[in-house]
């Protein structure tokens, strides 16, 4: 009992779930199920054991498909069709002949008695008769050799009759009895001659035509597919069915046509849909807790939920629909608005478990499911090649997404219907595979007016909700160009670093750039105390007149001020994670130390000067940090070397790991060294050297300054034109060279 206890005091996912996520998992299968219930259930009292309880009436005009009459005409037609079959070479048949033939001659003139010559015979030849095999053997032994070779020249003419006709296996074991046989004897052979001619046949006929099971069953195929639907038409205000009528299968499909639904769902039914919700509910879940953290949140797993319902209420009522398709489900709009506020991996699941559900309750067919998993899969791969700069991108997705559902639905129409698929192409029937492309449109044209509405409503932030963050003409950036311009030029460095970073270790690249801009938004506070700003006002150093305390209050406080200043201007938390974190619980080493000098070791206390955090929970954050440290210490660098930079990388990343502030974040040590390489490639980029002017231009211009004295300016002005002019194209050259 105790390990029990220990095991659920233990167990990280028991301790996760509260009552609140219990209860709202409950909720969420409830709703599915009486969903998918109610379907079943609204009209279920019509029928009671096949017997209709009332009159129901067509409300307006529909056809039918009479699905057991079609099948019928369909099987009787093919059974019609003769099998094929293969012809194969008679000359072993003959040959075989001929050798028995010989044999009975030959033992036929050998002396010996009688009984030795019968027992020869009787061993030679294979005659399922007995009585006419000894007839048979008797003839040979007591007639005469012209009428032997009378018998065997009848034995080898009707064999050619027969094999000339062809003969099927199935045929074989009765062939001795066909009237076609007894026919042809009673016309060439004498009736004393018949149990030996029809021995003999029996002894080496078998089938030359042997049936081609794979061509007949195409022909069946074939002859069924071409059978058109036998269509039952009931006009508005006939009864579709009658009080106290069996419910025929016709029937139960009229009455579908017209809305109502005649399967029947008992109570278990309904707990066997309830446990199927949750079973699959419980499985994403454990999922997204396990291997998608950062979607493991009140905001995602409500959208999630919702957005399935949505998606099942608007499948249910198109099955329910005789006017639309079951290919107009919206499932390209699910995946693909999915996609874009979580990731192209979740959106894939989350969407085929969907599909799994709704053909389980709704009984889709396999056509109808095999073209949404290729819907599914093609859209959650093309929304990661999206640019999210230009929105028409979506509806190109759309599009694209749209063709793979065109060409999957016409490949499931070439291979039921074979050539004639070509034809249908030319009809606007209700399956016709140009709904794939309409439904690809409709769809991207849907995601495009939901994404802002999906965004206000679950606080959700979407990679084009970050490209408009991006835009340095927002508010919060214009500030910070003009109040703090150290700072913003800061960020802009960092948030290169990040981006690059984020996009060599597959993270996301935007929201990194994005969560770099505004990580320092703090500084708006009190921009003069930070030293990046300092040079460009041209102002003392404030903390020359502070305490190495208050000058750590006054530092570590810009992250709390960030969040207060980005919660007042409706930042998302996504980007207020950025602030919050990027510093971690890092330790403010300068005042730190420079507090132990003026109070001395013992009475400084470590924790005391370090951040308040919380430590980077994510790789986007995480690699924030490393960017920030690494930015502010090159830059306090004169002309670094690429040795110097390469040093200072190590040294920032071996701190910060050392520290522990990378212990709550996903990176990976390959992770880290990737992005060490990221690093040191942009910084020699950022510290290229200039290139020098020659000195023969140099000296040129030196030379000038004599012309100048004695020349008007207007000459003066040419000669630097000139000069300006070739120490570009010099330069150029020693640029390429270099």
């Amino acid at each position: 009992m105790r390990k029990i206890t220990d095991f659920f005091k233990n167990d990280e996912i028991l301790q996760s779930i509260n009552l609140f996520s219990v209860l709202s998992f409950f909720t969420v299968a409830v709703i599915l199920t009486l969903m998918f219930s109610m379907r079943y259930y609204l009209y279920q009292n019509l029928i009671v054991n096949e017997i209709a309880q009332k009159t129901i009436v067509a409300k307006n005009n529909f056809e039918v498909i009479d699905k057991q009459k079609t099948e019928l005409i369909k099987r009787e037609l093919a059974n019609k069709i003769r099998p094929i079959v293969i012809p194969i070479e008679n000359e072993y048949i003959l040959t075989d002949l001929q050798k028995v033939m010989d044999n009975i001659e030959q033992i036929k003139k050998e002396r010996k008695t009688y009984k030795q010559k019968e027992k020869e015979l009787s061993d030679l030849l294979d005659i399922s008769d007995i009585e006419r095999k000894k007839l048979a053997i008797n003839y040979i032994l007591t007639n005469s050799e012209a009428n032997l070779s009378s018998a065997f020249t009848n034995v080898k003419y009707i064999l050619n009759e027969v094999l000339n006709a062809g003969i099927y296996d199935t045929d074989i074991t009765n062939f001795v009895d066909d009237n076609y046989i007894a026919k042809i004897l009673s016309h060439h052979a004498k009736k004393s001659q018949n149990p030996l001619i029809i021995g003999l046949l029996e002894h080496c006929i078998i089938p030359n035509l042997i049936i081609d099971e794979y061509a007949t069953e195409i022909a069946k195929k074939n002859v069924r597919n071409a059978v058109k639907p036998s269509i039952v038409s009931f006009k508005k205000g006939e009864a579709i069915v009658k009080a106290g009528d069996r419910v025929t299968q016709l029937k139960k499909d009229a009455l579908k046509q017209s809305g109502y639904n005649a399967f029947e769902l008992n109570k278990g039914g309904v707990i066997g849909i309830f446990l199927l919700v949750s079973i699959i509910m419980y499985s994403l879940v454990l999922y997204i807790r396990k291997y998608e953290k950062k979607f493991y949140t009140p905001r995602y797993m409500s959208y999630i939920a919702i957005s399935s319902i949505i998606l099942t209420a608007v499948s249910i009522a198109i099955s329910n629909s005789n006017i639309i398709s079951n290919y107009l489900m919206p499932f390209i709009a699910f995946s693909t608005i999915l996609a874009i506020f979580t990731n192209p991996i979740l959106s894939f699941l989350v969407s085929i478990l969907m599909l799994a559900i709704l053909s389980a309750v709704l009984f889709l067919d396999s056509q109808t499911i095999y073209t949404y998993i290729c819907v599914i899969l093609s859209s959650s791969y093309l929304v990661s090649k999206i640019s999210y700069a230009r929105r028409f991108d979506i509806i190109l997705c759309g599009a694209q997404v749209g063709l793979v559902m065109f060409l999957a639905m016409f490949s499931i129409s070439l291979f039921e219907n074979q050539f004639d698929a070509f034809k249908e192409l030319l009809h606007l029937q209700v399956q016709n595979p140009f709904i794939g492309i309409l439904n690809g449109l409709v769809c991207a044209m849907m995601a495009i007016f939901l994404i802002p509405i999906i965004e206000k409503l679950f606080k959700l932030v979407s990679p084009y909700a970050l490209i408009e963050l991006a835009d340095q003409n927002q508010e919060l950036l214009s500030k910070m160009r003009s109040s703090a311009p150290g700072t913003f030029h800061h960020s802009l460095m960092v948030a290169n670093l990040c981006e690059a970073a984020a996009s060599a270790i597959g993270a996301d690249a935007i929201l990194a750039r994005v969560g770099a801009f505004y990580h320092d938004l703090g500084k708006l506070q009190r921009p003069y105390f930070f030293i990046e700003n300092q040079s460009y006002f041209g102002v003392e150093n404030p903390h020359t007149n502070l305490t190495p305390r208050q000058s750590k209050m006054v530092i570590t406080q810009h992250t709390k001020d960030g969040v207060e200043i980005a919660k007042k201007n409706g930042l998302p938390q996504v980007i207020i994670d950025f602030i919050q974190q990027h510093h971690g619980e890092s330790l403010a080493g300068y005042f730190y130390n420079k507090a132990i000098e003026q109070e001395g070791e013992e009475n400084v206390q470590e924790g005391q000067f370090r951040y308040p955090g919380p430590k980077p929970k994510t790789k986007e954050t995480a690699i924030l940090m490393l960017a920030d440290a690494l930015e502010s210490a090159v830059r306090s660098l004169k002309n670094p070397s690429a040795e110097e930079i390469e040093t200072m990388v190590n040294k920032i990343f071996t701190e910060r790991l050392n520290d522990g502030q990378l212990s709550d974040s996903p990176l990976t040590l390959k992770d880290i060294k990737i992005i060490a390489l990221t690093f040191n490639k942009v910084l020699r980029g950022m510290q290229h050297e200039r290139i020098k002017y020659q000195n023969k231009v140099i000296d040129e211009l030196d030379k000038n300054k004599i012309i100048s004295q004695n020349a008007g300016d207007e000459e003066f002005e040419r000669k630097i034109q000139e000069l300006q002019s070739k120490s570009q194209t010099k330069d150029n050259k020693n640029g390429f060279e270099k």
